[in-house]
Order: structure tokens, then C-alpha cells, then sequence
């Protein structure tokens, strides 16, 4: 035991890629400490903890080590962020054309309007995904990606094309996507589909959030976050599927008739997700106001950021948050669980430039997924729609399958902080 955790932490450094000095000697222990804090708390919420597939979970953590030293600590890897940046970039300067050609002459002040700057653009992506589902393009990588991902982690190929589904759609169009697979789905394989589609985010709106926040920890966050995902769930509902129903019989959620068709249904889906967005921006900072009032009014000024900023430091101290900046970050990720990443995101905004860039790393990756209460609404909506009873059970297990999503950010984030 004592010669495989020596192995590990040689690992770690080698991956660095630097001279091991005291300071990020403690930063990799600490790093390792929050790993096994956040493993250790899945192990306690499983489900059937002698079928866990280790294996698999340790492939998955060596996979997320090694792609992110590459993101991070190469060359290469680098070019690699700046390239997809720049095409992400050049995307929302065509998309702002169409926002400004539609509303170029509303007078919006010095600083714009985050929905006419920010949250109008996910029409543009969105019809972008569409064309590109409609071309058999985004199914065909989606597939093979799914594939090579059931391989190397001896997941089943229905969770595992879910989980990178679940990086290029919603919640809802990634679930729809396996409708024809549910009638396999006992509750610990429902549980992980239902963990993969809160733990990512859509790419609709990933250029939005790139208008928020740092570019390379958004992107970096997406794949970190679908391999936590899968970690976390697969430790907390165990699987073991038979050959003969681990069959990928992916159903088209595009029901475009022409090239043109897609664009517009992807412009009106697109429109709908921003009214979404806007409209639960409004009710989440409007009530997360409401609540401060009534914190300051019984507790002398305390709010709700504050509380959720002393319960949640501990585990960011692990995570490699500075001491001093631990309570603020610890705020802003408990915003985010009880309201949504928007709402957080444009708090920490304003904290970028008084931070470290190791905090700045960290929370970006932790807030870049679905993990929130609202989002336990949203995928046992969509399960409801699809199979009544299934949708049932998800309302069941909601908080467990926060709490595990939660868990799959925090993994994504610590991960990321190691190499901060």
C-alpha cells in the first residue's frame, strides 16, 4: 500500500513537470487529501460497494491527471486551449453581429446589458449544435467518443455515450437522446445518466459563460467535469450490465427536414434557453436579495454567501483555495448550488482581479456544471416526460444526485488545482 501511494505522488510530479519544492509538496498532498475526502464521501453514499468498479475509477483519474498536466503544462496543450479559444471567440463576434444588426440602435450605457452582450448569443451556438446534428456531424463524433470511453473504462456504452452527450447538449436533450434505452435503466444506471447531465453543461452556452469568466478553466472543465461525473456516480450506483443490454440504439433528437429547418429550430430552441436563463436570473438574484435582507435582519448583517462561505472553506482549504481567499470562493461555489452558475459567475466576476490565479482556476472549474437544486427539477421533468414511473425515482434520489454532482465538480476543481 505504502510503495502505491509513493508511486502515485511520484506520478503526480512527474506529470507536473517540476522540481518538487515545499510549497507544491503541500499543495499536491493537500490536493490528494480533498481527492480522497470527496471519494471517501461517495464510497459512504454507494448504493453496492462491493461492485464498484475501481478499475474504472482509476483509469478515470489517471486519464483526468494526465489530460490536464497536457492542457496546462505543455506546449502543445496550450496551443491547443488558444486554438479552441479563438474559434469559440470568433464565434460570439458573428453571433453579436446578428445581436447588434436586430438591436444595434437600443441605447444600452457604457457597460451594455448582459442579455443583449451575454445571453443572446446561446441563439447563435445553439443554432450552430442543430445544423451540425442535422448533418450527422456531432452524432457521429458523440458516438465514437462514447465508444472509445466504454472501452478504456468498462463503462456501459449507454452511460458512457451520455456522459459526453451531456458536454454538447442541455440536461433535458441529452436524456431525450437515450429514451429509447430507459427501459434497461434500473436505478443505479438512471442515477448515472441523470449525474453525467447535471455534472456538464451545454455548449449552447459555454460561449456565454466564456464572456464571464476565463476562457482556459471553462474549456479545461469540460472534459474534467464528464470524467468526474462518471467517477463520483459510478462509485455511489455501482453497475454491472449484461452484454445483451448494453446495446447503443441512440434515438435522432433533431427532427429537422432540411438544413434550413435545423437552423430554425436551433434559433428558436436557442431563443427559449436565453429567455430560460434570463428569466430565472431575475428570480435567483431577486431571491438570493430577499434572503440576505432577511439573514442582515436576524443575524446583524450575516448573509446567506457567508454562511454558505464558512461551511464549505474546509473542503476548499483541501482543494488548494489560499486560507485567506477560502471563505469568498466557498461563498461564490455555495451560490452556485443554491441558485444557479450564472448568478455565481457574475458574483465572482467582480472578485477576479482581488484573487489568486489558483482560486480563479479552481472555482471556474467548479462552477462550470449544472450542479444545482434547480437542475433536480429539470432532469425529473424530462425523465418524468419520458417514463412516469422512472421519473418518480429520480425525484427520490434528487438530493443524493446533487450532492454527487456536487462532489463531481469539487473532484473536477481539485484536480485542476494541483496544477495551479
Amino acid at each position: 500500500m505504502f510503495m502505491k501511494a509513493f508511486s502515485f505522488f511520484v506520478f503526480i510530479f512527474i506529470i507536473l513537470g517540476e522540481e518538487p519544492t515545499v510549497n507544491n509538496v503541500i499543495g499536491v498532498l493537500l490536493g490528494i487529501a480533498a481527492v480522497a475526502v470527496i471519494l471517501g464521501i461517495a464510497f459512504l453514499m454507494s448504493n453496492d460497494r462491493k461492485n464498484i468498479n475501481y478499475k474504472g475509477v482509476g483509469i478515470m483519474l489517471a486519464v483526468q491527471l494526465v489530460l490536464t498536466a497536457f492542457m496546462f503544462n505543455t506546449t502543445v496543450g496550450q496551443q491547443i486551449i488558444k486554438g479552441i479559444s479563438w474559434v469559440f471567440n470568433r464565434l460570439i463576434e458573428y453571433g453579436t453581429e446578428g445581436v447588434n444588426f436586430v438591436l444595434g440602435g437600443v441605447e444600452v450605457g457604457d457597460n451594455g446589458v448582459f442579455f443583449f452582450n451575454v445571453l443572446l448569443l446561446i441563439i447563435f451556438f445553439a443554432t450552430i449544435l442543430s445544423v451540425l446534428t442535422y448533418l450527422k456531424i456531432l452524432p457521429f463524433i458523440i458516438k465514437y467518443l462514447g465508444w472509445g470511453l466504454s472501452k478504456i473504462t468498462g463503462l456501459p456504452k449507454v452511460e458512457s455515450f451520455n456522459a459526453v452527450n451531456s458536454i454538447f447538449f442541455g440536461q433535458s436533450e441529452a436524456l431525450i437522446a437515450i429514451k429509447s434505452q430507459f427501459h434497461n435503466l434500473n436505478d443505479n444506471r438512471l442515477y448515472i445518466v441523470s449525474a453525467s447531465a447535471m455534472g456538464s453543461v451545454s455548449a449552447s452556452i459555454v460561449g456565454a459563460y466564456l464572456g464571464i469568466l476565463p476562457d482556459q478553466y471553462i474549456l479545461v472543465a469540460l472534459p474534467l467535469n464528464m470524467f468526474s461525473a462518471l467517477i463520483v456516480a459510478s462509485i455511489i450506483a455501482p453497475v454491472n450490465v449484461p452484454k445483451e443490454e448494453d446495446e447503443v440504439d441512440i434515438q435522432d433528437v433533431s427532427n429537422a427536414k432540411s438544413f434550413f429547418e435545423a437552423m430554425g429550430n436551433g434559433a428558436l430552441d436557442g431563443g427559449k434557453i436565453a429567455l430560460i436563463v434570463a428569466s430565472m436570473l431575475i428570480a435567483f438574484i431577486a431571491s438570493l436579495e430577499l434572503a440576505n435582507a432577511i439573514f442582515g435582519a436576524v443575524f446583524g448583517g450575516f448573509t446567506l454567501q457567508q454562511l454558505l462561505g464558512y461551511i464549505i472553506a474546509p473542503i476548499g482549504l483541501l482543494m488548494g483555495i489560499p486560507a485567506a481567499e477560502v471563505v469568498d470562493a466557498g461563498a461564490i461555489m455555495g451560490t452556485k448550488i443554491v441558485t444557479n452558475e450564472f448568478v455565481a459567475m457574475l458574483e465572482f466576476q467582480g472578485m477576479l482581479e482581488n484573487v489568486s490565479e489558483k482560486t480563479v482556476g479552481i472555482v471556474t472549474v467548479f462552477l462550470t456544471s449544472f450542479a444545482n437544486f434547480s437542475s433536480i427539477g429539470i432532469i425529473a421533468g424530462t425523465v418524468q416526460g419520458i417514463d412516469a414511473e422512472k421519473g418518480g425515482r429520480v425525484s427520490g434520489f434528487g438530493l443524493k444526485l446533487l450532492i454527487g454532482a456536487t462532489l463531481g465538480s469539487m473532484l473536477s476543481a481539485t484536480i485542476a488545482g494541483i496544477f495551479l
